[in-house]
């Protein structure tokens, strides 16, 4: 293997298992929250959904690029490809609606209580269980292609590959689906990509309202205690951010891949590590902005037990 070779096995690795073991973390202690409280926070459930959709990606295009980096090959028929491929489409597809979903939760809840908002705010927990399976059934049925054109390793001059993963091979479809599989995934990848960024905007301005009040009633000098609200927006403010700039990022480096004449590995290479960037940040910026998971982490930690013993 060439060292630019290991140099990027070894970059996968970190970041798929640190990924995988801080997703899990939040995943159990979400659900643990969800299971055991009866005060936890109906963002819970949605952050729960997150951690599961980041794991799942980790899990199924992670751990066989990581495979595939380092020289493995032809570890997966036909059946394995289109299972995986097709739970890393719908997990990625669940990545996007639970932070949409998250972004719009976030900005109802720090919208002024007034008559008309105080009935949404009434209802929405109620309605954060049938959003999250109504993600599920909506990305199975928009990704069932996969299940489809998705193969194993194929031989090039048999049949025309459209995507070559080296462990897997799409086949193309006939024109008029192709082009119809395109639409649908471009109509849903924008549609929710805008709503959070609606969502993130009516939040800033919010915010930002909410601050020249603060700065108003207590001067400028006096430090206030944010609200939990105030917090929560901030974080999702922060993962909506990521996921646009990496949403972006993802579609240019696609393009030029996509219309780049001729085999370009250290581009591809670069593509793949960034994929993951996401589920690899933003549960550590869950973990900063949550004061219970804080509050665990000190209590757990070792100094902690030194000191009561």
């Amino acid at each position: 293997m060439k060292v630019t070779e290991i140099s990027f096995g070894v970059v996968m690795l970190l970041q798929i298992s640190i990924g995988v073991s801080v997703n899990v973390f939040l995943l159990l202690f979400y659900t643990r929250k969800i299971s055991t409280s009866h005060k936890f926070s109906s963002s819970d459930l949605i952050l729960t959904h997150l951690a599961l959709a980041n794991t799942l990606i980790l899990f199924t295009l992670g751990i066989p690029e990581t495979l595939s980096t380092w020289g493995l090959r032809n570890f997966l028929d036909n059946v394995g490809c289109k299972i995986l491929m097709y739970l890393y489409r719908v997990a990625r597809g669940l990545a996007i609606c639970t932070t949409c979903l998250l972004s719009v939760f976030q900005a109802i809840t720090i919208s002024p209580s007034t008559s008309r908002w105080a009935r949404v705010k009434a209802k929405l927990p109620q309605c954060i269980f049938p959003c999250c399976v109504l993600s599920w059934i909506l990305n199975m049925i928009v990704d069932f292609d996969i299940l489809i054109y998705m193969t194993g390793p194929q031989n090039s001059s048999t049949v025309h590959i459209v995507l070559d993963l080296k462990y897997c091979s799409k086949i193309s479809a006939i024109a008029e689906a192709a082009l119809v599989i395109v639409v649908v995934l471009s109509i849903r990848d924008l549609f929710f990509v805008g709503l959070m960024s609606v969502a993130s905007s009516y939040m800033v301005f919010v915010l930002h309202r909410h601050h020249r009040q603060v700065q108003h009633l207590h001067g400028s000098s006096h430090s206030t205690r944010e609200m939990p609200e105030v917090r929560a927006a901030k974080r999702v403010l922060a993962l909506v951010t990521l996921y646009i700039i990496l949403y972006g990022r993802q579609s240019i480096m696609l393009s030029v891949l996509l219309n780049k004449k001729g085999n370009a590995p250290l581009l591809v290479n670069f593509h793949m590590v960034l994929s993951f960037t996401f589920s690899v940040i933003s549960p550590f910026l869950i973990i900063e902005s949550d004061r219970r998971i804080k509050t665990f982490l000190k209590r757990e930690s070792p100094d902690s037990h030194t000191e009561l013993l």
